[in-house]
């Protein structure tokens, strides 16, 4: 066997053997992918759900704030209000490391749509009125405010502090 036919050989049995690492990788995270949104769809069928088109948020609300139920979805701060009655108050990772529904939420203007679907699917339609910075024992935010709202609660880019959406519920 000539030298050159070795080579040749030898350069397809590395090409190949790197083509198969790809797309191993890439299968991998493939995979991956679509088992965490299959995951996703079925938390958000058996879930309440929140949803904010203009800024592509739609995330499963689970009940309670640990870190376990944010890892999986945004979470309800179970003593506040509920489905289109006083202070209904969710938080979310805005984080790479952790699910990232409220990534885009610094980009919602005061007059956006915000929907919240409860359990059986009924819909609450909810207009920003305020976006705003808070500290992180700034916990009067969960307080009743005397009117039908959702608080949306994340963290700053940097992480130490958070930013706070407000929503009045439409009553049309």
């Amino acid at each position: 066997m000539a030298a050159s036919d070795k080579k040749h050989k030898l350069l397809f049995a590395v090409g190949l053997l790197l083509f198969l690492t790809g797309f191993g990788i890439l299968s991998f995270f493939g995979v991956r992918k679509i088992c965490r949104e299959v995951h996703k769809y079925k938390l958000m069928k058996e879930n309440a759900v929140i949803e904010i088109s203009s800024v592509d948020i739609k995330a499963p609300v689970l009940e309670g704030t640990d870190k376990e139920i944010l890892r999986e979805g945004a979470g309800h701060f179970t003593d506040t209000g509920g489905f289109g009655k006083g202070n209904y108050c969710i938080a979310a990772h805005s984080s790479v490391i952790y699910k990232v529904y409220f990534n885009s939420l610094k980009k919602v203007d005061i007059g956006t749509e915000i929907l919240l679907y409860d359990k059986d699917k009924n819909k609450y339609r909810y207009k920003v009125s305020e976006k705003f910075i808070v500290n992180p024992d700034e916990t009067w935010i969960l307080k009743d405010f005397g009117d039908d709202r959702v608080t949306l609660i994340t963290c700053t880019d940097d992480g130490t502090q958070r930013l706070v959406v407000v929503g009045l519920l439409c009553k049309d």
